[in-house]
């Protein structure tokens, strides 16, 4: 299915709502039925129809259908967050006494979810190296029901074999998920790959704008209404109309977005990579990251979210560079229009710096939409001040 159909034309009936060329917002809280009949059968299936908008809703149907033809995946939920989208698909899949093998270092509340909610169940979870596959194979145990991955991690980028996962995992009957924000569809498609279950933070790219949040379900038909009739609907965590229309509205520039950052960090990389200041970077697409071979072959492309060690002996000069810079602005998250710079040692007590350790000095850099010019000089005038 051609990409610029699924953006721009899939799932908008648009006869329906007075030919109008973007969707309507259907903001309602439930729908009027007109037989006793038609009412009993969305009782006995929700997902059959329109009930009550904590379930489906037109608007947010309209980005279930592109997001799932996007991902190549028969069907999609959407969510109020990435964190909603990850707690339901794990949940849907794990009971008392199970367990679970995790990549390490997952995204925080993925990791919250393993060390502090699921153990109050029963559920335990093993972290492992998800480069090499054989960490897969001797960490899985006769009641492990789901290998969740995150390939590339957004720290340290490191990427899984995702085929060679799937099928062990079909091998064993186990569930796997994957956390996709880094690539997004249009630069990885797990689903195409064997995974079961692919994540995207809609706030990042998909949105586009950093005034949204969502997050993104896609899989099997059978496995959406497995999760839409137990933990989406009951901890009523689905996406709003507006919201889902605001994540309609961002899907419309994503090719010409990712293309421009893409293009900016490749600019980004080459700059920092010959930087005095900086010891060395980590991104997917050059050629020094241990994993390039891997990238290059299951990834399209690596977007605008990179890693550097600045050369730096204490933390003061780290907090110097980032409180220097003038238009790259210091936040989480990324995906948006804004560049933005995100330290490490800001996570570290009080004392606990170590020049020696090379995750102490490491910054995560994301590229927005600005011209890498103007980025680079202002990564330079910090550098000056700083170093």
């Amino acid at each position: 299915m051609d990409i610029s159909y699924i953006i721009n034309e899939l799932g908008e009936d648009r006869e329906h709502y007075f030919n109008a060329v973007a969707p309507p917002i259907i903001q309602t809280s439930n729908f009027k039925v007109n037989t006793v009949a038609e009412l009993k059968k969305l009782f006995e299936d929700e997902y059959s129809g329109y009930l009550y908008s904590r379930g489906l809703n037109p608007t947010v149907d309209i980005l279930r259908k592109k997001l799932a033809a996007l991902d190549g995946a028969e069907d999609c939920l959407v969510f109020n967050s990435g964190a909603a989208a990850t707690f339901a698909a794990v949940l849907a899949n794990v009971k008392a006494g199970d367990h679970i093998v995790s990549v390490e270092k997952p995204y925080t509340w993925a990791q919250r979810m393993f060390d502090v909610i699921l153990p109050r169940f029963g559920v335990t979870t093993t972290y492992i190296d998800g480069t090499l596959i054989e960490n897969f194979e001797r960490a899985i145990l006769p009641n492990t029901k789901v290998i969740y991955l995150e390939s590339p991690n957004s720290w340290d980028y490191k990427i899984q074999d995702l085929p060679a996962v799937a099928e062990l995992a079909r091998s064993e009957n186990i569930i796997t998920i994957i956390d996709n924000s880094y690539c997004t569809p249009l630069y990885q498609r797990p689903i195409e790959m064997g995974i079961d279950i692919a994540m995207q933070t809609a706030t990042k790219y998909i949105g586009g704008h950093s005034d949204t949040i969502g997050g993104v379900l896609t899989g099997s038909g059978a496995m959406m209404k497995k999760i839409f009739d137990s933990e989406y609907n009951n901890i009523g965590s689905g996406i709003q109309p507006f919201n889902a229309w605001m994540l309609i509205r961002g899907l419309r520039t994503l090719p010409i977005r990712l293309d421009r950052i893409t293009s900016a960090t490749q600019k980004i990389a080459a700059f920092l990579k010959e930087h005095a200041q900086v010891e060395g970077i980590l991104f997917p697409f050059d050629e020094s990251f241990p994993q390039y071979d891997l990238a290059i072959q299951q990834m399209k492309g690596a977007c605008g979210l990179l890693s550097f060690y600045i050369r730096a002996v204490t933390a003061g000069q780290i907090i110097t560079f980032c409180e220097s810079l003038q238009h790259i602005m210091m936040a989480v998250s990324w995906g948006g229009h804004e560049s933005l710079i995100l330290p490490r040692c800001a996570s570290l007590a009080p004392g606990e710096f170590d020049p020696a350790n090379k995750e102490h000095r490491m910054l995560r850099l994301y590229t927005g939409l600005e011209d890498p010019g103007y980025l680079i000089g202002d990564l330079e005038q910090a550098f000056l001040k700083a170093l």
